[in-house]
């Protein structure tokens, strides 16, 4: 019989000892399973936009003139400041200031006749007194005393017809004026300027109706921003006006801004293969912090709905359908059944079934991980074994 070289059996030693090392050891620590410890802390219920929320302007206007004619003055540029009543736009307005002009020059000729015509009819029944007494007397014959009536008639007529005519005169005036104010754009409120697609010496066509022509003008007030949503439908009778809420701005990456729920939409949009949603709107509780926005801005909201603070938590990627969790205790994988609380896409509030400090299953990401099977955690920073 061949002697069996010294190497040979070294060797197969080896082998034999690498496969009882990897048996006992590897074997023995388990699957890696990425877990989080049951922790106290706080766990809010919110909810969503279904889609992209947009940033508008309540106080937003679009502004053109009423008249077409020539600019002659624009005072304020795009991103000027500007306050309620400040002129923004000015026409020509030499044929209208021309026209108020004749105008008064009648109510002034129209004065002085009702002056002229009212004087005469209060002499005309002064005259007629006189008369009166006269004729009492049998001085005044009855023909001469109807002919002193008839002369304080015509002139009352008279200075009433043209009380009528100074009225009219008037009312010219004021319509000249209205005219004149027509050629002039003031701010309705105070803002910033956002758009101004006019310049001085352009001739500017007012829009028919029905026609649609580009503002002049775009003005809007930074203090009375707001956000644009829509939620799920089944979530709208969950959704209360005042509720707190968070914004996100995808200008600002990063940040929370407090806000609340400012309206909800009386009804749902029904629109053809879109889900059906409905319209909330947030505002910010510091109006301040919105004049860095720009209206149009993409942006997400979350109203919350509860927020319970001090109560056990665990992600709410450990949960499985039927309230199921994994458990790593003692180097193995046991199924508890939880009962829960509040939740949302991060924590969920945990009522019964775990005890502070355990370690669960944040992913299954294995068909290896299931109840019974040996596991060790992974590494993940304090979450470590």
């Amino acid at each position: 019989m061949r002697k069996v070289p010294r190497w040979a059996v070294l060797l197969l030693a080896v082998g034999i000892g690498a496969v009882i090392l990897r048996v006992l050891v590897f074997r023995g620590a388990g699957l890696a399973v990425k877990v989080a410890r049951v922790e106290m802390g706080s766990v809010e219920e919110i909810i969503t936009n279904t889609r992209a929320g947009t940033v508008k302007a309540h106080h937003r206007a679009k502004l053109s003139p009423q008249l077409g004619g020539l600019v002659t003055a624009l005072p304020h540029r795009k991103g000027s400041q500007v306050a309620a009543g400040d002129l923004l736009l000015q026409l020509d307005d030499s044929v209208q200031r021309a026209q108020l002009r004749l105008v008064e020059h009648q109510v002034r000729t129209a004065e002085a006749r009702t002056q002229e015509a009212c004087l005469a009819a209060d002499l005309a029944e002064k005259e007629l007194a006189r008369g009166l007494a006269l004729a009492r007397d049998g001085v005044l014959s009855p023909q001469n005393l109807d002919a002193l009536q008839s002369t304080r008639d015509r002139a009352v007529a008279t200075c009433q017809a043209l009380r009528a005519t100074l009225d009219e005169a008037q009312a010219q005036v004021r319509l000249a004026k209205a005219q004149l104010a027509l050629t002039q754009i003031r701010a309705p409120f105070s803002g910033v300027v956002a758009e101004c697609s006019g310049e001085v010496g352009e001739w500017i066509t007012p829009s028919p109706p029905g026609i649609p022509i580009p503002a002049v003008l775009d003005l809007l007030d930074p203090a009375s921003l707001y956000i644009s949503a829509p939620i799920d439908e089944v979530d709208s009778q969950r959704v209360k006006v005042g509720q707190p809420a968070r914004i996100a701005i995808d200008s600002r990456p990063g940040e929370k801004l407090a806000g609340r729920l400012d309206r909800v939409a009386p009804f749902v949009l029904d629109v053809q293969e879109q889900n059906r949603t409905v319209e909330i709107e947030v505002v910010l509780e510091d109006p301040r912090l919105a004049r860095g926005f720009l209206p149009g801005t993409s942006s997400d909201v979350e109203v919350i709905l509860a927020r319970r603070d001090g109560v056990l938590r665990v992600p709410t990627s450990a949960i499985a359908e039927g309230g199921k969790v994994l458990v790593l205790e003692g180097g193995r994988l046991a199924e508890r059944t939880v009962r829960t609380g509040i939740r949302n896409w991060q924590f969920t509030e945990i009522l019964a079934g775990l005890a502070p400090g355990e370690r669960v299953v944040t992913a299954r990401d294995s068909a290896e991980i299931r109840p019974g099977a040996r596991a060790r955690a992974h590494d993940q920073g304090r979450e470590g074994p």
